[in-house]
C-alpha cells in the first residue's frame, strides 16, 4: 500500500495509550540499524512527543519548527548512532496533534524528500485515532498494531482498525503482542483477535511476535536507555530482535 514515501514506511500505533508502543518503536529501530539498516524514526505523537525522553536526546529542533518555520527536515533530524536518525515532535502543543489537510500535504512532500537518505521509516504515533494517527497510518507500507492481553487494549485495537479499514481501505494489518506472560498468551490474542476481525471486518491480521513481560525495560524507560541496549540478552530483547528479522524478511 505504498502511496508517499520512498523507503519502506512502518507505522507503530495503538489504539489505547500505555500498550510500550514507543519502547517497541524505539528498540526495534535499534534491531534493524544493528542489522545493517538506515533507520529514521519518526515521533508521530506530535503533541506530547516521548521518542526523545526514551533516548535521552537533547532535541532543538523538532518537527514544529520544520512546519513553523520552513527548512530542511534534515535539520531537525537527531543521530543518536550512526545510520539510526530520530526526528522529534512537541510536547504540550495542542494545535500539533490534529493536523489539517494542507500541514498533512507539507508534511508528507518533507517526508518524501528526506525518505531517499533511509532505508526504513519507522512512526511511532500517537494512541486513538486522532486525525494525525489516521494521516500516519495512511501513509505507510505497513501497520504494526502493538496491543497488551488486557480486555481494553484489544478493544481499542479492534476499534483502530475498524476505523483504517473502513475510511482508507486498509486490509492488512501486522501484530505485536506486548507484556505477555509468554508466548503461548500472545498467540492465543491473536488468534481470538484474528477470529473476529476476520468473521466482521474482513481484515487480514499477521502475527508479528510476542514480548513477555521483563522487568528490564521499565528499568531501562527509567534510566532513559533502550533496553536492547541494557540488557540486550534480556526477554524482552530477544523477543524484539526475532520481530526485527521476521520484517526484513518481509
Amino acid at each position: 500500500m505504498k502511496q508517499l514515501l520512498n523507503s519502506r514506511t512502518i507505522c507503530i500505533t495503538s489504539g489505547k495509550g500505555g500498550v510500550g508502543k514507543t519502547s517497541f518503536a524505539v528498540n526495534l529501530s535499534i534491531s534493524l540499524v544493528a542489522r545493517g539498516c538506515r533507520v529514521l524514526l519518526i515521533d508521530g505523537d506530535l503533541g506530547l512527543a516521548n521518542v526523545d525522553l526514551l533516548l535521552g536526546l537533547s532535541v532543538q529542533k523538532t518537527i514544529r519548527n520544520v512546519m513553523d518555520d520552513g527548512g530542511g527536515l534534515m535539520e531537525s533530524i537527531c543521530f543518536p548512532m550512526d545510520d539510526f536518525g530520530v526526528l522529534p515532535a512537541t510536547s504540550g502543543v495542542p494545535g500539533m496533534v490534529d493536523l489539517g489537510p494542507d500541514e498533512q500535504s507539507r508534511l508528507g512532500e518533507y517526508l518524501r524528500a528526506v525518505s531517499e537518505s533511509f532505508d526504513y521509516l519507522i512512526i511511532d504515533t500517537a494512541a486513538g485515532i486522532g486525525a494525525s494517527v489516521l494521516w500516519f497510518n495512511s501513509i505507510a507500507d505497513e501497520v504494526v498494531v502493538v496491543l497488551t492481553p488486557d480486555p481494553t487494549s484489544i478493544t481499542d485495537a479492534y476499534a483502530m482498525m475498524k476505523v483504517l479499514s473502513r475510511k482508507y481501505g486498509r486490509q492488512d494489518f501486522s501484530l505485536a503482542l506486548n507484556n505477555v506472560v509468554d508466548a503461548h498468551e500472545g498467540l492465543s490474542v491473536y488468534n481470538n483477535l484474528k477470529e473476529v476481525t476476520e468473521r466482521f471486518l474482513g481484515l487480514h491480521l499477521s502475527f508479528i511476535g510476542a514480548i513477555p513481560h521483563d522487568l528490564n525495560v521499565s528499568r531501562a524507560i527509567r534510566e532513559q536507555v533502550p533496553f536492547l541496549k541494557s540488557k540486550p540478552d534480556g526477554e524482552a530483547s530477544r523477543a524484539i530482535e526475532k520481530i526485527a528479522g521476521k520484517i526484513m524478511l518481509a
